[in-house]
């Protein structure tokens, strides 16, 4: 249960939609019971977040679903913040959203990096226990990630100009 928000977190950039993001982290849900026994009381929100991955890339992989043509909802994943200056909010929102979109046209293996590190805080090992590969490979998608997402901000950010 302590672990929800971040799997519909990762679901929902996997899934790219909040509907097959719920049913996902449900399936993850009756997954992490069924399979309790094999917990060996390690990591409880690694664990359950590899299931929630290994489902999320499971349904993509029966479903083909069509990566670029589902919009992103800001909504979802932007904690409330008090307001301050409307002009500097409106540009700090614009800015998360942007970013946000960026990362909506990574890759998949390069999204669920990304989400749990930056967004979910996860370590590196945490990251490599969800995903089932080494650290080197985290490290390694992480820098390719970040590295397609300074191009495509870049370029987004040139266009403006």
């Amino acid at each position: 249960m302590p672990h929800l928000d971040a799997a519909f977190s990762l679901a929902r950039f996997l899934m790219r939609n909040d509907s097959d993001a719920e049913d996902g982290v449900q399936e993850a849900c009756l997954r992490a019971f069924r399979f309790y026994e094999n917990f060996r009381g390690e990591n409880s929100r690694a664990w359950f977040l590899s299931i929630v991955r290994n489902v999320c890339f499971t349904t993509l992989k029966r479903n083909r679903v069509d990566q670029a043509a589902v919009v992103f909802d800001e909504e979802l994943h932007s904690p409330e913040a008090p307001p301050f200056d409307p002009g500097a909010q409106l540009d700090q929102e614009v800015d998360r959203q942007t970013v946000r979109a960026a990362i909506e046209q990574l890759p998949a293996e390069f999204r669920d990096v990304i989400t749990l590190r930056e967004l979910e805080e996860c370590s590196y090992k945490e990251i490599a226990d969800i995903a089932g590969v080494p650290i080197g490979t985290v490290m390694s998608r992480l820098a390719r990630a970040r590295e397609q997402l300074h191009e495509i901000l870049s370029k987004t950010y040139a266009g403006e100009k």
